[in-house]
């Protein structure tokens, strides 16, 4: 038995911008070709984008998928190509994957488990498949799946692999990334690999498309557990293998009587003469930190990239979210592309101003200075008499960051700058945060970092460049909004070492407030940090996107109604 050479091409693609994602598809399969490839594979919906959501439901988009596809395929020759693509049949629509050959279109196969939870709404768009897809090149079989047909314990896929003598696995994904995401998927692709006694080729996507990110990582895994490839995270990649395996250690199904047994579908090997022996690649894992700011700057560079904008700008108060959020924009668009703002107003220390111009000279950005004092008095003596006599109160507060917030939109009008927001999860959350004032913008870069991860990730910065490039008194110094006289964050709100694992516990975990308190928290604070997050759901409604790192990020995850009457506390008592 010949060996098969298989490439995994893990790529970037933008939804809906069906001619570039194809063109993109060529090249890369070109790429394979000539590393002597005789099968590749690209990542689940790679002609589409993934997700297409509503675009689904256009008659047009899904016609045009046809077109694209058929397109492709007359230009993949001499290799066997497994691309995913939106297919509409029989009066419905399916998430697909294209087996190609010599310029042809040979099967399709539909995705059986379609997920529906978390950010996943796949059943509002998607029927089930039906069947499995087994095909054998130089007397090896392969099982063709998407992504959730290997997720799902005692699946359909699981069955037919296992029963049919399949050899390997081809699995197209568009897994989105969450911290520690990468060591489940290794631990699922694992479980499936044993079970079935196949390898298994797995090629997840790369890439931001709003909230979410996608971080690569494709994998080739045995049945024994053995990672034998592992492609780059966060960037594309050429993930290649030359496989060669006996039969799978799994007897094959006798058929019962009067059934049809399930025959592959046999594809003719392509001629590669004086093809090297290849080695295939097992990149470096990541930890932590890496990863979560790695997935910061792809989902950042991809959101303003794939929306058109070039340039951004960002209103630096001197505190450490907001240098962060610089950090960031530097590191995906370059510091050309990257403009400060300060605004100080009657309440900004000089500490906190020095800071910002710190900030900037290390970046080696612009910065700007748009005192505010003056538009702030103009606005409280306009508002004197519907005011009245009673001392400035939060309405002051919250207009310094409204008229922040104008500034910053202005010069977003004027230059065509997209301006990021600088909130983080643990302010969000609570409400700590002014509508259409420091919420103004059009993506929220850290809304799903909580404020003990901005410490860590700022001092991960500082380490990783050797000097300080988030100056050391900014992390330092005790947060604040330097809103009114003397104001830090813990004047409103429990430390932050308190307050992100009880947002972690009710947030992500669901965990109601008495299961937290018997964690080991205070009841009163506990069930008030939750009436806070349980109000302040029209804030966050109404707030621009950002890139999700965490298990359950605000948003796509995590859908509250705002009008809701159950209580943070407990309803009713056992012996009611």
């Amino acid at each position: 038995m010949s060996a098969v050479r298989i490439a995994i091409a893990q790529i970037n693609v933008t939804v809906g911008d069906l001619r570039n994602n194809v063109e993109k598809i060529i090249t890369w399969v070109k790429r394979a070709t000539d590393d002597g490839a005789d099968i590749v594979t690209f990542p689940e919906l790679a002609v589409s984008g993934y997700p297409p959501e509503d675009l689904l439901i256009k008659p047009r988009f899904i016609e045009d998928c046809r077109l694209a596809i058929t397109h492709l395929a007359s230009k993949c020759q001499n290799i066997t190509v497994m691309v995913g693509f939106p297919h509409f049949a029989e009066g419905h629509v399916y998430n697909a994957a294209a087996l190609i050959q010599d310029g042809e279109i040979v099967d399709i196969y539909h995705k059986i488990e379609l997920p529906n939870y978390g950010v996943f709404d796949e059943k509002r768009y998607f029927e089930p498949g039906k069947r499995c897809l087994l095909f054998e090149i130089s007397g090896i079989r392969f099982t063709m799946t998407i992504c959730e047909d290997l997720w799902v314990s005692g699946s359909v896929a699981e069955a037919h692999a296992r029963d049919n003598g399949t050899d390997a696995v081809l699995n197209i994904s568009a897994s989105p990334f969450f911290s520690q995401k990468h060591a489940d998927r290794l631990r699922i692709i694992s479980r499936f690999a044993s079970v079935t006694g196949t390898t298994v080729f797995y090629n997840n996507l790369i890439g931001g498309q709003d909230e979410l990110v996608f971080d690569g990582g494709s994998l080739i895994i045995d049945h024994r557990g053995i990672v034998l490839g592992r492609a780059k995270r966060f960037e594309e990649d050429l993930l290649i293998c030359d496989f060669q395996q006996s039969r799978s250690p799994f007897q094959l199904q006798t058929s019962p009587a009067g059934s049809q047994p399930n025959q592959p579908l046999k594809l003719v090997a392509m001629a590669r003469p004086n093809r090297e022996p290849i080695s295939t690649t097992l990149s470096p894992q990541m930890d932590f930190l890496e990863e979560v700011y790695a997935a910061l700057v792809l989902g950042t560079r991809d959101y303003v990239l794939k929306n058109g904008f070039r340039k951004v700008v960002i209103g630096l108060s001197g505190g450490i979210d907001s240098a962060l959020t610089a950090v960031i924009a530097v590191e995906a668009l370059g510091k050309e592309n990257v403009t400060g703002v300060t605004m100080p107003s009657h309440y900004t220390s000089s500490e906190t101003l020095s800071d910002a111009a710190r900030l900037a000279k290390n970046l080696d950005i612009r910065l700007i200075t748009v005192p505010i004092r003056d538009v702030f008095q103009s606005y409280m003596d306009t508002l004197k008499q519907p005011l009245g006599d009673a001392p400035p109160g939060i309405e002051a507060e919250n207009l310094q960051a409204r008229i922040r917030g104008n500034i910053l939109m202005a010069l977003s009008n004027r230059f065509g700058w997209l301006v990021f927001t600088t909130g983080n999860k643990s302010e969000i959350a609570v409400g700590y945060c002014t509508l259409y004032g420091d919420t103004a913008g059009g993506f929220a870069v850290i809304k799903d970092v909580p404020k003990t991860v901005v410490y860590e990730l700022a001092e991960y910065i500082n380490n990783r460049a050797a000097r300080e490039v988030i100056p050391s008194s900014t992390i330092l110094r005790p947060p604040t909004a330097e809103l009114r006289p003397d104001q830090k964050d813990e004047d409103s709100l429990p430390p932050y070492g308190t307050l992100d694992p009880i947002l972690k516990a009710y947030v992500e975990e669901d965990k109601a407030p008495d299961e937290i308190a018997r964690e080991g928290f205070d009841q009163r604070i506990v069930e008030e940090v939750a009436r806070m997050v349980d109000r302040n759901e029209y804030k966050r409604r109404q707030a621009p996107p950002g890139v999700k790192i965490t298990p359950k990020a605000f948003g796509r995850d995590r859908r509250l109604p705002i009008t809701n009457r159950y209580p943070a506390g407990a309803l009713f008592c056992a012996d009611e």
